[in-house]
């Protein structure tokens, strides 16, 4: 497949006035979205609001019982329901007291948990001052594409004092997944695991003793609504490559900033093989992950089983998953004791900064730390880190051949003014206030209109859409023309990821074979990644980079499917309601 087969997707701009025009405006841009998204504090509520908010709490720690799961395998199919309240509050997960944005109180928030053909719902009801959303990472939303949770594209976010009850069946999805608001303020804490368990594995899968729950997140000092107005405005710690430095990072809401603090302890028996769900809850930077003198063998590519394959590491870029199997041996070291290292990648040195960060694997009841400094690795066995073209699912599957393909190229660019701005072909994205892309589409669609032509378009200036209202296979090339790797999310699909690389795309070197299918991919720094997929999925679906800061610079397109199928959506009011409110 060559280069020149992919339809250019670029907005025609006649020259370069446009994109000097949109590179002219970044304190519009950054004014929006922050009254869109940013956390105020509580003086900047009306008078009889300041209730909503808890400061004097402290975020806790979930108990150890929310990261065991697996007690719900065979329960008869039901529905799943739990209540969420979002707040603000005061925490210190390093040791460094910051408020945080959590929901029922924790840091991680509450662990959903379901099997195949659940149906879940969660009732979230907003006690901070900004709207707020969910969105149900990786769920394919098919035929709930109104509770995807994306601010300005599915929904307009619940108001302040509002509750908004977000229900989707599971249908066959299955996996290792995790929930998030689409914003920063997930960065601020608003995150948690969500896990399906499957019917049935496939015959010959590998089987463990225990299924345990591990989320990996960066950690600020300062709220996210403190920050973004300073990167967008070219401050950033590390502005040269477009990156806000995290202060310290966490192991299952535990970590250190400078010594310190504690560690998050995970406790094992010898002798037993655990499965552990290890998931980048974080917002910029990639992390390492590793555990001393134990092999991991990967089984699970974020929602996808694949072949087992053993490893010393495993890098995960923001928002992706590995289920990895370790064996703990009847023969413990002298201690009982053994480092969890998450080393945080892709960062300059900041001073003041820790990118080591550790956590504890304990075998019975051992309180000894451990006595290794430098990574040890995997003594006496041949396995190296994680190499992302040997990862093979595990259930074959016969690709479609294309019947569309588009490329789009995307940066981020220094403004006249100073600042920071991200584009995929030429445009970059703000959010709708007032109304989403979604209710647009409905509203067209009813009424005998076209919201979008077929093909790539911009609407309202700043929405890039590809849309295809026929049931088509897309092939989409991503180039990536700026500095720093990228890691993509597209909803309501797990693309086949066809082929990355360095340097120019010239089609070679893709897999139609078998590739491995997943939400969360890399485009390498000045490289390139192709994916396919079948739009058969009806709704507006984003695609965008999960590194939050650049999400918000507007490093975000859609991909709107079936649009004509869109009207006989059964719409909840409260959704146009929220949007006026």
């Amino acid at each position: 497949m060559a280069h020149t087969a992919y339809a250019q997707t670029r907005r025609s701009f006649g020259g370069k006035g446009m994109r000097s025009r949109a590179l002219g405006v970044p304190l519009v841009v950054a004014s929006l979205v922050l009254a869109l998204f940013s956390s105020t504090d509580a003086r900047a509520l009306p008078d009889g609001n300041n209730a909503l908010f808890a400061r004097d709490q402290t975020v806790q720690v979930p108990d150890p019982s929310q990261f065991v799961v697996g007690s719900i395998i065979g329960q008869p199919t039901q529905t799943r329901e739990y209540w969420f309240d979002v707040e603000e509050m005061n925490g210190a997960p390093d040791g460094v007291s910051k408020p945080m944005i959590v929901v029922n109180g924790t840091f991680p928030g509450p662990t959903i948990e379901a099997n195949e053909g659940d149906t879940v719902k969660v009732h979230v009801t907003n006690h901070i001052s900004n709207r707020t959303t969910i969105h149900w990472h990786g769920i394919f939303q098919n035929g709930t594409n109104y509770y995807d949770g994306v601010q300005g594209i599915t929904e307009c976010g619940i108001p302040p004092g509002q509750t908004l009850t977000y229900e989707f069946p599971l249908q066959e999805f299955t996996g290792t997944t995790w929930w998030h608001s689409l914003d920063t303020q997930y960065t601020d804490g608003e995150a948690g695991a969500l896990i399906v368990h499957p019917k049935a594995y496939p015959a010959g899968f590998p089987t463990w003793d225990e299924d345990l729950v591990l989320q990996l997140a960066d950690n600020y000092h300062e709220l996210s609504a403190a920050i973004i107005p300073s990167y967008l405005n070219g401050g950033g710690r590390l502005a040269p490559i477009q990156l806000e430095t995290p202060d310290s990072g966490l192991t299952n809401g535990v970590g250190q900033y400078n010594g310190s603090s504690d560690y998050y302890n995970l406790k094992l028996q010898p002798g037993k093989t655990y499965r552990l769900r290890v998931i980048h809850i974080g917002s910029s930077a990639q992390i390492k992950f590793s555990i001393d003198f134990h092999k991991l063998t990967v089984i699970e590519t974020d929602s996808t089983l694949n072949e087992p394959y053993d490893v010393s590491s495993v890098t995960l870029a923001v928002a992706q998953r590995y289920s990895v199997l370790i064996t703990t041996s009847e023969n413990a070291e002298p201690d009982g004791n053994y480092w969890i290292r998450t080393e945080y990648l892709s960062l300059s040195p900041v001073a003041g900064t820790t990118t080591d960060v550790r956590a504890i694997l304990r075998y019975g009841d051992s309180n000894a730390d451990p006595t290794t400094d430098a990574d040890p690795g995997v003594p006496g066995s041949d396995v190296g880190p994680l190499d992302l073209n040997k990862l093979v699912p595990f259930v074959p599957e016969t690709l479609p051949a294309p019947t569309k393909s588009y490329t789009v190229d995307f940066d981020i660019n220094n403004t006249t003014t100073g600042g920071l701005i991200a584009n995929m072909n030429g445009t970059s994205w703000v959010p709708f206030t007032n109304t989403a892309t979604l209710l647009n589409v409905f509203d067209a669609e009813n009424a005998g209109k076209v919201y979008s032509p077929e093909g790539a378009a911009v609407e309202s200036g700043d929405q890039f859409i590809v849309t295809a209202d026929n049931i088509e296979v897309l092939d989409v090339l991503l180039l990536n023309q700026g500095l720093g790797d990228h890691p993509f999310h597209l909803h309501g699909h797990a693309p086949w990821i066809l082929g990355f690389g360095s340097g120019s795309f010239t089609g070679e070197g893709l897999n139609t074979v078998n590739p491995i299918n997943r939400d969360t991919f890399v485009v390498p720094q000045g490289g390139w990644l192709v994916f396919r997929i079948i739009t058969d999925n009806p709704g507006a679906w984003t695609l965008h980079c999960h590194i939050q800061w650049h999400m918000m610079a507007g490093l975000l397109m859609q991909i709107v499917s079936l649009p004509s199928k869109m009207k006989d959506f059964a719409l909840p009011q409260v959704i146009a309601d929220q949007c006026k409110a």
